[in-house]
């Protein structure tokens, strides 16, 4: 056969197979990097916690905050692969195709790569990998939030789509990429003289105030709760893992509580500017001009919401 027997200039024609390739990428992917990651962290010596305890850093977080964090992140994204399989809506297909599309697929394959430089102790690499992550994920997450909103009426897509997606990023957004490069500038102290981990305060202390006020906008701005609930993740790991220069430690443990607190304010300040707005009232008869009592009231119709009223009774 010499053409298809498709028409492959059609739009849908492409959405589709663009669908069909993500089904088939997308899991093989996650599978690399989840295999990849395991055998750095199991059978290889030293693991990838070996080497965050070669190199402590002013920013060193706990292995076992961010272990868990990782499996969240895995766990999403199995229920977005099931979700590349069983979406129906033409939106949710949209958001998977043109929002998301490859970008997920090649930041999979980056962090499997990243697991094994990082293993190797190759952390010009791993700065570099943790940093087309970024720009992997900052692309799909800026993409999903202008053209395909988070809603409460595809409760399916902000759990499967937007979750892992946000979850992904603020990881090495606000964590990996800072520590390989502190690691890669020459940053670290040796776990061999504790008393050094005061060496470079002011870096780490810069480095946790800018991402955590970057947060702290977002969740104030959009009232993000997947933002909150990472961001304050991230604060408790890296408080936990002691000893940290007093800078870095109370900053971490400021933000730990402000994050809650700014996330509980811009969802009451949400509530309290978007309550049932109150009925229309009919125009005053005061002020009618008395020289034409025959000449008929050319009222409207009044504009009152039967279901607002209702709901507020």
């Amino acid at each position: 056969m010499d053409t298809l027997p498709v028409d492959m200039s059609n739009p849908a024609v492409r959405e589709y197979l663009s669908l069909v390739r993500l089904q088939v990428l997308t899991p093989l992917s996650l599978l690399i990097n989840i295999a990849t990651v395991l055998v750095c962290t199991v059978i290889l010596k030293p693991s990838i916690v070996g080497v965050i305890k070669l190199h402590p850093t002013s920013i060193s977080p706990h292995p076992a905050w961010v272990a868990i964090y990782v499996i969240v992140i895995y766990v999403f994204q199995v229920g977005y692969c099931l979700l590349l399989v069983f979406a129906r809506k033409v939106e949710t297909k949209k958001a998977l195709v043109k929002a998301v599309g490859l970008s997920l697929v090649f930041a999979n394959w980056a962090m499997a790569f990243w697991a094994i430089a990082w293993v190797l102790q190759w952390f010009l690499a791993s700065t570099i990998l943790l940093g087309i992550i970024v720009v992997l994920l900052v692309y799909s997450n800026v993409a999903l939030l202008v053209y395909h909103a988070p809603t409460y009426s595809r409760p399916f897509d902000v759990a499967l789509i937007h979750t892992p997606l946000r979850f992904f990023m603020i990881l090495p957004l606000s964590l990996m990429f800072p520590y390989s490069l502190f690691i890669t500038l020459g940053l670290a102290y040796s776990p061999d003289h504790p008393e050094e981990y005061d060496r470079h305060p002011w870096s780490g202390f810069a480095v946790v105030l800018m991402v955590n006020l970057l947060g702290l906008a977002v969740i104030l701005i959009r009232r993000d709760i997947i933002w909150a609930l990472a961001a304050t993740w991230i604060c408790v790991s890296i408080w936990s893992s002691q000893p940290k220069p007093a800078p870095v430690f109370i900053t971490v443990v400021l933000f730990t509580v402000l994050h809650p607190i700014a996330l509980l304010s811009a969802l009451i300040y949400d509530r309290l500017c978007h309550r049932p707005g109150s009925i229309a009232l009919p125009p005053d008869d005061t002020g009618h001009d008395a020289t034409h009592p025959e000449r008929p009231e050319r009222r409207g119709p009044r504009e009152v919401d039967a279901e607002a009223v209702w709901s507020s009774a």
